[in-house]
């Protein structure tokens, strides 16, 4: 499961430095939410999840899961990043801000979540993956973020 959540956050990274700016129009299409900031912010772009759902799903199958399964976890970690992006932005961090902790944990706990049944994931192991996943992009954050991730 900790890989599955690598790829499906590190894959819209990865599509940003391949297509540099292209295909790169934003999930919000500018808008505003009711306090006059951005609802995600520029940086949540369709180009990601055009990048995300089928590498991960790839992935998935490659480590002996179905696709569905993979799209559904794909899914969930694009909405808990958006939903992060969300919240940093009613926060007032700029798009690209790094917020230690808050990065980390929707985007790995939702998609596990999402597969929980699915796959008879225990709270315990669900938790400590989070935990491997946080842990780890602190780690190397800077190494793969760009200048407009969030």
């Amino acid at each position: 499961m900790l890989v599955l959540i690598i790829v499906a956050n590190l894959a819209p990274i990865i599509g940003q430095r391949l297509l540099r700016n292209r295909f790169a129009s934003p999930l919000d299409c500018g808008s505003r939410f009711l306090d006059g900031r951005p609802l995600l912010g520029p940086s949540k772009t369709w180009r990601g999840f055009l990048f995300s759902i089928p590498i991960t799903i790839a992935c998935a199958w490659i480590e002996g899961l179905d696709p569905t399964t993979g799209l559904v976890f794909s899914l969930g970690a694009l909405m808990g990043d958006s939903l992060t992006s969300f919240i940093k932005r009613r926060l007032g961090l700029a798009s690209g801000g790094h917020a230690p902790g808050l990065d980390q944990v929707l985007e790995s706990l939702l998609p596990l979540l999402m597969v929980q049944q699915r796959l008879d994931l225990a709270l315990s192991g669900i938790l400590s993956v989070v935990l491997a996943f946080i842990i780890l992009d602190l780690i190397f954050w800077r190494y793969y973020a760009h200048p407009h991730s969030s």
